[in-house]
């Protein structure tokens, strides 16, 4: 494997530089671990002074969201498209937000990293500016939560765990799947040891997003669509696998070892840019570009010899799914392309009534406490506010990050390197440990709010504020 990777940098040279991309970082020195951030508590801060980068359609809701936090400030938003800062100051719902609005140009986000008054950086911008933005604010003294992928390249992912350390500073990646009702419910099962020794895990990403893709109402500069056009992999992993590696406790006690990947042919992307570029010369660019294949199979083993299935499909007339299965030696569970299901033998999945009894002995205290209320103010369901409430109770309280750096790197590595795989004839690769070996020693992340759950949720009808 490490011949392989020598003789594709020799024979690439510097002519083929979009060759090299997915493999930057990939013959690097080992990580060197400056200070362990996985169980960081950094101090607590009572009010949280927010800035937004990018408030499109994830932004804005954000911006919504965080304005029901209790201990919230929101300072800055940033766009390099006014309009859609204004719209997104318009959807705050509660008061004490001056909220300072930055649309000068590209660079505009440099000078609220620069400012003293901001201690969280929110990061919802297109993928190629998460890791820039994301490190440029740690190195500023500012905590990021960026979008996912939190990078696209394995020298990106190095860049955020080495500034991480460097800084002590959180990168915490905004993985809201992480926060759903059922994913939560089988993380506590799986902690309590419900499911015996987990063996296997699927996740996945099926989402036809195809004709959204093409247009350019939908994504500044449809830049979506530049990465598909460019790159051939799983582009987008974190969905399906951000939930199955907190169940594995990746970093905290098992390693992701090496993984191997596949992509079907592009059937569509190819032929619908040609098809818009006849009549369109915007398109003429993406008439000859080499798409992404419609499916993509990534499998990863590791460390303790478990493995794992992920797929990913932005194009294909599919039902969506975002797959969540669990095996272990005692019981397994599914969700998705069916509800939430539950089985301990190969007889089939529980009742119902048997289902409701786990969920009512399994539910973790976070989605009792908080599950109604964030099904109120929405996001995906609720997990959207589930995942940002929770980000605001740590930094509130001082405690650790449910997602920190090496997660945001481990999950996201999945991408580039899926690309060199694909590029090879599937050939495994090695998964970086970004820990530097502290996997072995790490702990879980206590979910019980037992030192959190303090920050409340402001009522907007009557001007009060709940404490859960």
């Amino acid at each position: 494997m490490d011949k392989n990777r020598r003789e594709f940098l020799k024979l690439s040279g510097l002519a083929a530089g979009a060759a090299l991309i997915p493999s930057a970082g990939l013959n690097a020195a080992p990580q060197q671990q400056r200070f362990n951030m996985s169980g960081y508590a950094a101090p607590a801060i009572p009010t949280v002074r927010i800035a937004f980068f990018g408030v499109g359609n994830r932004g804005s809701a954000a911006v919504e969201r965080m304005s029901f936090i209790e201990g919230v400030k929101i300072q800055a938003i940033c766009d390099v498209q006014p309009e859609k800062a204004a719209a997104a100051k318009a959807r705050i719902k509660s008061p004490g937000h001056p909220a300072q609005l930055y649309t000068a140009g590209p660079d505009d986000w440099k000078k609220v990293c620069q400012r003293e008054d901001i201690d969280l950086v929110y990061i919802a911008t297109p993928w190629s500016l998460h890791t820039p933005m994301a490190v440029y604010a740690m190195e500023h003294g500012k905590h990021a939560a960026t979008e996912i992928p939190a990078a696209t390249t394995v020298e990106d992912c190095r860049k955020l765990v080495a500034t991480s350390e460097r800084t002590r500073k959180h990168c915490v990646m905004l993985e809201n799947c992480c926060y759903d009702f059922f994913e939560l419910l089988t993380l506590n099962m799986a902690r309590q040891g419900f499911f015996g020794e987990i063996v296997h895990t699927e996740g996945a990403y099926i989402h036809d997003i195809f004709e959204s893709m093409f247009d350019r109402s939908k994504r500044y500069d449809v830049w979506r669509l530049r990465e598909n056009a460019k790159r051939n992999g799983n582009l987008y992993p974190t969905h399906g696998f951000g939930p199955i590696c907190q169940v594995m406790n990746i970093n905290r006690g098992d390693q992701l070892d090496y993984l191997t990947s596949m992509s079907s042919n592009d059937f569509m992307m190819g032929q619908k840019a040609k098809e818009l570029a006849s009549h369109d010369a915007f398109y003429k660019p993406f008439a000859g570009a080499h798409f992404r294949g419609n499916m993509n199979t990534s499998t990863i083993r590791t460390k303790q010899g478990r493995t794992i299935m992920l797929q990913h499909d932005v194009t294909s007339p599919r039902p969506y799914s975002r797959l969540h299965l669990i095996s272990g030696t005692k019981a397994t569970a599914q969700k998705y392309p069916e509800p939430g299901r539950i089985s301990t033998s190969h007889e089939g999945w529980l009742s119902e009534a048997e289902f409701k009894q786990l969920e009512e002995k399994y539910t973790p205290p976070i989605s009792r406490k908080l599950g109604d209320l964030a099904k109120q103010i929405g996001g995906h369901g609720g997990m959207d506010f589930l995942m940002d409430w929770r980000l605001i109770d740590c930094l509130r309280n001082g405690l650790p990050m449910d997602m920190d750096v090496y997660d945001a790197a481990s999950w996201s590595v999945v991408g580039p390197l899926s690309e060199w795989s694909v590029a090879h004839r599937s050939a495994p690769i090695d998964v970086p440990d970004f820990t530097a070996g502290a996997w072995k020693n790490n702990k879980p992340v206590d979910l019980s709010l037992s030192k959190g759950g303090t920050t409340g949720v402001i009522s907007v009808a009557n001007k009060t504020t709940n404490q859960y």
